[in-house]
């Protein structure tokens, strides 16, 4: 019949659509990782615990990737993930029979876009490759392999030395389910071997063409269905056969409907976010290419809202992935009342938001807006019961130049969000000029700190003496890293540590710190030395081993090592920091808490995760003698100490009277200007020559 027919027709189509939407999914949900500053630098630093927690592991599991990979420029693979967890790198020599026809075509693809460019970022972002392929055991599967791409100007990639993302989603039941729900489909299902008469079915083809299976199905064949239906009756009477005519009409035209409802709905879930039912960012790009045509005929403005959440992903990790969803939903829906009708709100993956404002009269609207956002964001959200909050941060730029390209101004408002993340998160920054000459230049300094580690050129360390007090003799020095920039000249520590922290570099920054304090330590006749260790280098759960390594290698007792660390990291109440501090303490490494007084100062804190002496930052120590608050502040820190059983350095001694009243309190050690600057290994041997008797204590 030819209702049936069309009724097939449909059903085939939904199928198509339904294979290309699945496909298509996978690399908008790969690029809500991939396109970030974040992955490049992680994944140059092989930062293990940074690359699970965002982009491997993290993704398999959030997205239900059967298999994720990531291969670096070789094409070998880094790191894999099943299901949410870690599997071996060389599990992926299972695939790389099927993929690698991809993998050296994409590499191709890329090479031909980057030319003879020095960045390939701009040539390549939104490159990628999908296709069908048949696994081994004949099984069929989606693969889908984008770059990793830096997503702001920050960072540069040399062609041919990018990594890939890799995909894999097997078709089965995980697959077929979604689609045969959303178009109420019966039974349907992936085989490889030619269906049975009674069903329908779509053939399934790679990019070559090539027959790899049959998506098939219970066909819905409406008017036989109902023509069955009717049949009985229709033999009683012509009058009851008119009824029955009249009613299959109104089930035909019902059916037809439904049909035509089945259609909208998989062109709007195409250009909608399936779980919070906002655009997505194929609908955001397209409206946002509408809103700058408009605005060049217009001569209107149209302000960029980028927006991430802060805190989602400890959230999502603490409360579940359910949590999480809600969380977005819930989000979703108050952006939604905060804008215009006029403006689109969408969800480019993962916390990840975007507003395109238009038709704003200045800056000061577009702020408004995103003051409205982060005030509606803040107030708490109910998640199965409790109670969470989490805040925004918000990047935005402004345009009115007609020749201003959609690319760019997502570049701009990239760069505005990071650097409102980087002032401290729950704020809004809007893009202005000095920001892209901010990132060329932290871009260049990054380079050039880059080079000074590979070649070792410009680092040094010069050591600050530390003063034992009954003695006045030195008891140790703390390690203090310099560099002496080519062209820049002596770059102040705050001005490349940051720039480290966030490019990734910190981890090997950090080694090659410990490692020359440890070289020379070993060599010197220094009692101990300290060294200053970022909380970021505790991420890797590797780290405690890393520096009993060193100590192997440099030959250093560990009781000659003094590590120091600020109060934050114990805040983190992290087992990992836990496990890592206890594991330095055994071997016979001290542990110093730097700053202290400055932070969230907890006597649980110390007693959770023991800690050998406690560094009076300077802030209380210039104020000495200067009022009764002070000194009684610091008072107490060396009773708390003694008490805790724990040793006590002041930092930041320059003056008699400072000298004088931390004599009196009883504190063990004083570190500063007063007693000596920081100077150079030699100057130090020759330091210790002068002023070292054979008395003196060597306890750190």
């Amino acid at each position: 019949m030819r209702i049936d027919d069309r009724s097939l027709a449909r059903q085939i189509r939904s199928v198509e659509i339904g294979l290309a939407e699945a496909i298509a999914e996978i690399p908008v949900e790969q690029d809500s990782s991939a396109i970030w500053d974040d992955a490049v630098v992680n994944l140059r630093a092989n930062n293990e615990a940074w690359l699970a927690e965002n982009l491997i592991e993290w993704m398999s599991e959030y997205y239900r990737h059967d298999y994720v990979y990531v291969l670096d420029r070789h094409n070998l693979p880094m790191r894999g993930a099943s299901s949410g967890e870690k599997v071996e790198a060389n599990s992926f020599e299972v695939f790389r029979r099927a993929i690698q026809p991809l993998v050296l075509q994409l590499r191709a693809d890329m090479a031909s876009v980057s030319g003879d460019r020095e960045d390939s970022t701009s040539a390549i972002t939104g490159l990628g490759i999908a296709d069908f392929v048949t696994l081994p055991e004949q099984s069929v599967a989606a693969v889908s392999i984008r770059p990793v791409v830096p997503s702001s100007g920050a960072l540069k990639q040399v062609p041919g030395e990018e990594y890939l993302h890799v995909s894999i989603k097997t078709i089965a039941e995980a697959f077929t389910r979604p689609i045969a729900a959303r178009f109420s489909l019966r039974e349907l299902q992936f085989v490889t071997a030619v269906p049975n008469s009674d069903r329908a079915w779509v053939a399934v083809r790679d990019r070559s063409y090539s027959l790899i299976g049959y998506m098939t199905w219970s066909p819905d064949r409406p008017a036989s269905a109902l023509v069955l239906d009717l049949l009985p009756a229709a033999g009683l009477s012509f009058a009851v056969g008119v009824t029955g005519l009249v009613l299959l009409l109104r089930r035909l035209r019902r059916t037809s409907a439904k049909l035509e409802v089945s259609e909208a709905q998989a062109q709007y879930l195409a250009f909608h976010d399936p779980l919070c039912g906002i655009p997505n960012r194929a609908l955001f790009e397209d409206r946002l290419d509408q809103a700058l045509a408009m605005m060049r005929r217009t001569k209107g403005k149209v302000a960029l809202h980028f927006l991430d959440l802060d805190g989602f992903k400890h959230l999502n990790d603490t409360l579940g992935h359910a949590a999480g969803d809600e969380l977005l939903c819930q989000v979703s829906k108050r952006l939604r009342i905060v804008i215009r009708e006029t403006d689109t709100v969408a969800r480019l993956g993962g916390d990840e938001f975007a507003i395109i404002q238009v038709d704003v009269a200045e800056q000061l609207g577009a702020e408004r807006l995103a003051e409205r956002i982060i005030a509606s964001i803040s107030e708490p959200f109910h998640l199965s019961g409790e109670e969470v909050r989490v805040g925004v941060s918000i990047g935005i730029v402004l345009t009115s130049e007609p020749d201003c390209a959609a690319a760019d101004l997502r570049r701009k408002a990239d760069i505005a969000l990071y650097q409102a993340k980087a002032n401290g998160r729950g704020r809004l920054q809007v893009f202005v000029g000095d920001m892209d000459d901010a990132v060329r230049q932290k871009q260049a300094l990054e380079r050039d700190l880059r080079l000074a580690l590979r070649e070792e050129r410009g680092l040094r360390l010069d050591y600050q003496p530390i003063f034992s007090r009954p003695s006045s003799e030195v008891c140790g020095a703390e390690a203090l890293l310099r560099w002496s920039h080519s062209e820049l000249g002596q770059l102040r520590p705050d001005e490349f540590i940051s720039l480290a922290e966030e490019r990734g570099l910190i981890d090997q920054l950090g080694l090659w710190v410990l490692n020359s304090a440890c070289r020379y330590a070993a060599k010197s006749s220094i009692p101990w030395v300290a060294v200053n260790v970022s909380p970021l280098q505790f991420r890797d759960d590797c780290f405690a081993d890393r520096v009993l390594e060193i100590l192997a290698l440099t030959g250093l007792a560990p009781d000659r090592l003094e590590i120091e660390i600020t109060e934050g990291l114990l805040l983190q109440n992290s087992p990992v920091v836990q496990a890592t501090l206890t594991k330095l303490r055994v071997a016979g490494i001290r542990v110093a808490l730097d700053d202290f007084g400055t932070g969230y100062s907890s006597i649980s804190y110390l007693r959770t995760y023991g800690v050998d002496k406690l560094k009076i930052d300077r802030s209380f120590v210039e104020q000495l003698g200067q009022g009764q608050d002070i000194d009684s502040i610091v008072r107490s820190i060396i009773e708390l100490a003694r008490a805790m059983r724990m040793r006590v350095t002041a930092e930041g001694v320059e003056t008699d009277l400072q000298r004088s009243i931390l004599d009196d309190l009883g504190c063990d050690q004083l570190q500063g200007f007063l007693l000596a600057r920081p100077i150079s290994g030699d100057e130090l041997e020759r330091l210790l020559a002068r002023t070292r008797t054979p008395a003196l204590s060597a306890v750190g």
